[in-house]
């Protein structure tokens, strides 16, 4: 096992990997840029270094000063959360290359799957069901891309072959628009991400998003953890994760879990991963795999029991997964609300100074946050402050348990999104289960402020 890890991360995932560090009596060195230096995972460190200035592309996006820390500190290896380079193939090349061990999937294993058409390819190789579409990247060819989108039927939706985060689609309804929409897309794709690629997929009217975990470790193991809904979400940005997925039959997800499991064994793959599926009329369809630990990752250790980022280090060192497929079980239901620093109804971002900080307790309530009173909220970095997860043994019992925590919750000095979660949780359709993707964006419509 490692004696000490770098973590090239920020915010709340930053603490939460140092926690398991501690946990496993691990030492923890923590990078953090001139606006993060009071913060509390810095403060709790066992190392420290400052890596450069506010701007993300000065400091946590900066590879050589990451690696560098690595080297003064003696670490030995690099967990890099969620975000900034943890899905970046050349930072983990270069990782590996200084001597140190990527808390991740290997270089090769993100260039496959970091880029939507091999992995695509890839995932029908493996098995995986895929949203109908064309076969790899289109070409520049208007009469052959006009076939292609014949072939599927519209609505069709261009997306770009390195984006990610909602970023790099365009959605198109008849065929007078769809020699435009691809050509914007690509030159968008292509200043965005560096490579203006794009392929085209069947755009389903009305799915749910649901995700599958997995986590492999070195010695031809993998293993699924059952799944996400993250249908509760604006601008392809998720706002509410849980598990189970609510209506969904366990024979479907456990098939399409041991698909997924073993499309790793076929690739290779190592570490933790998430498989992202739209899911239509007892379909699922994949749309992309995220080489890291998710956001959303406490919902899945809440239901399993099974502690995702320890695995992760301890895959990482090169030790088995310490359970198999047969021992891991769903038992009773997660929720969490990611907890922004944003105007509830506009989204506007709110930085500033928390004067007031109250987090929620009680059974079955779990808060990772970095926040506390006093701490100034960045203007440089994404708006989450934290993730409130609760769990019961059912669904109605996290339901209620959700309202609770979210009445007890207090963020003063700055705006949070807190108010939209209060009331989503007394929301009808919500509270039924089974809203899809599009369902937030229209109930924001129909309850504007």
């Amino acid at each position: 096992m490692f004696k000490k890890i770098l973590i090239a991360n920020r915010g709340e995932i930053a603490l939460r990997i140092q926690r398991a560090c501690r946990e496993m009596g691990i030492k923890a060195v923590m990078v953090y840029s001139e606006a993060d230096r009071d913060a509390k995972y810095v403060k709790l460190a066992d190392e420290a270094v400052c890596i450069g200035p506010a701007p993300s592309g000065q400091s946590y996006l900066h590879m050589p000063a990451i690696i560098s820390a690595a080297e003064v500190t003696d670490a030995e290896a690099i967990h890099p959360g969620y975000g900034f380079l943890s899905e970046n193939a050349d930072f983990a090349e270069r990782v590996e290359n200084s001597g140190f061990v990527f808390i991740g999937p290997t270089a090769a294993s993100i260039r496959l799957m970091g880029d939507k058409v091999s992995a695509k390819q890839a995932m029908i190789r493996a098995g995986v069901p895929t949203v109908p579409g064309s076969e790899g990247a289109l070409s520049d060819n208007p009469v052959e891309i006009k076939r292609v989108a014949k072939s599927i039927g519209y609505p069709v939706i261009i997306k770009a072959a390195g984006g990610g985060g909602g970023r790099g689609m365009r959605v198109v309804h008849t065929e007078a628009a769809l020699i435009h929409a691809v050509q914007t897309t690509k030159a968008e794709a292509g200043s965005a991400f560096g490579n203006p690629a794009v392929y085209m997929e069947k755009y389903l009217q009305n799915p749910r998003h649901v995700e599958i975990q997995i986590i492999a470790d070195t010695h031809k193991n993998a293993v699924h953890l059952g799944e996400r809904d993250c249908s509760m979400q604006r601008r392809h940005q998720k706002v509410i994760e849980e598990s189970p997925a609510p209506g969904i039959p366990r024979r479907l997800i456990e098939k399409i879990g041991e698909r997924c499991a073993a499309a790793c064994k076929k690739i290779g793959y190592r570490g933790a991963g998430t498989f992202e599926f739209l899911f239509e009329n007892g379909e699922f369809y994949f749309i992309e795999m995220n080489t890291r630990v998710q956001v959303e990752h406490p919902v899945t250790e809440w239901v399993t029991g099974i502690d995702i980022v320890k695995t992760q280090i301890e895959v990482a060192a090169g030790g088995k997964l310490p359970f198999n497929q047969k021992d891991v079980a769903l038992r009773g239901h997660a929720i969490e609300c990611r907890i922004n620093a944003e105007d509830p109804f506009n989204f506007m971002p709110s930085p500033g100074k928390i004067t007031g900080w109250h987090t929620a307790g009680g059974p079955g309530v779990r808060v990772d946050s970095h926040a506390y009173h006093n701490y100034t909220v960045p203007s440089h970095y994404d708006s989450m402050i934290g993730k409130l997860i609760v769990y019961g043994d059912t669904r109605e019992q996290a339901l209620a348990r959700m309202r609770t925590a979210l009445s007890e919750m207090v963020v003063e000095g700055i705006k949070t999104n807190i108010p939209l979660h209060r009331e989503l949780m007394v929301d009808a359709s919500f509270i039924s289960g089974g809203t899809n993707i599009h369902y937030l964006e229209k109930w924001l419509e129909q309850h504007p402020r």
